[in-house]
């Protein structure tokens, strides 16, 4: 049974994590990394975890554990000076390797690169579109992982320069260090934008569509969940059908029925995605939204749908792929 250290495990995505391999038949959890929570049992992160799982151990001790997979899940910063153990399968749910040009780094991230040569090591992974290729993967960013399942079947069919991506996201999506934006006072009965027009997750989206797209992202009044809409004006007029061939032996995504709309409510807590196609008979462009949880699809769940694929695992192994409206 292959061994997993989790690095970065007190934060959302470390805790995320953590519960998918702890749902996970074929994943054992050796490691559990937190400096903060370092020395401390389980229990120190939720009441719920018993003495079966070892002690937290400092973040350093936990890549040193020799697991077969390592799942880091550390800020930015802290994630582009990782030293990857030599054998180990390591998905980095960070931004710190998903683009091989160090100067996007520097440009849309605020820091210089420390390994600018190891970033050719890495492979961007998205399953659905872009398999796991290697042993070094960087998960894709929460609105990324939106647009491109929206977006990425379709793009040769699409004006480039007609892009728009309007995105929506809980809170959560700012992680748990705990900021001005953040506050209950500031989110609870508001809408707002943020980062406008230099949001890190812009440039990965150009990247992997190959031409720029107006992205603006918005912070819901919610702790979980993200919806993307996105429009374009399309010069072939055989979307539906794109769409649905890219995901039909897709587990995790699904394209709903025409006139259906995606919600937040049936993704939230899941690994699932759901998209769906419209046209604007008012202007001719089409759109296409995608609703997904920017914890679930968005970060934990689709790191360890990537271990699985590595790894000849089922697909699905581990996963929350059923939601229920309430």
């Amino acid at each position: 049974m292959p061994s997993v250290a989790i690095v970065g495990c007190a934060g959302y995505t470390g805790q995320e994590t953590l519960d998918r391999v702890l749902a996970h038949p074929e994943l054992e959890p050796v490691a559990l990394g937190s400096d903060s929570l370092a020395g401390q049992p389980p229990s120190a992160l939720d009441p719920r975890l018993d003495g079966e799982l070892p002690a937290f151990v400092a973040n350093d001790e936990a890549l040193a554990s020799e697991a077969d997979v390592v799942l880091s899940c550390l800020g930015h910063r802290e994630a582009a000076a990782l030293d990857a153990p030599a054998d180990a399968l390591v998905v980095d749910l960070s931004g710190a390797h998903r683009f091989r040009d160090a100067a996007v780094y520097a440009d849309w991230y605020g820091f210089e690169h420390p390994r600018p040569d190891a970033l050719g090591d890495w492979s961007y992974a998205l399953p659905e579109l872009f398999p796991p290729a290697g042993r070094l993967l960087a998960n894709p960013g929460c609105y990324a992982t939106a647009a491109l399942l929206a977006l990425a079947p379709l793009a040769d069919a699409l004006d480039p320069g007609s892009v728009v991506v309007d995105a929506k996201s809980g809170v959560s999506g700012a992680g748990r260090e705990l900021k001005p934006s953040t506050h209950a006072g500031f989110v609870l009965e508001n809408l707002s934008a943020y980062r406008v027009g230099r949001h890190q997750h812009a440039p990965e989206i150009e990247a992997t569509l190959g031409f720029p797209v107006c992205f603006v992202p918005h912070l819901l009044p919610l702790r979980r969940g993200l919806l993307a809409t996105c429009y374009a004006h399309a010069t072939e007029s055989d979307l539906r059908e794109r769409l649905q061939d890219a995901y039909a032996g897709s587990p995790v995504v699904r394209v709903l029925p025409e006139g259906a709309t995606p919600e937040l409510a049936r993704v939230q807590g899941t690994d699932a995605a759901e998209l769906a196609l419209f046209a604007d008979t008012a202007t001719g462009r089409a759109i296409v939204i995608c609703a997904l949880d920017n914890l679930g699809k968005g970060a934990a769940g689709q790191a360890v749908q990537n271990v699985n694929l590595a790894l000849g695992l089922e697909q699905t192994a581990g996963l929350r792929l059923q939601g229920v409206l309430v």
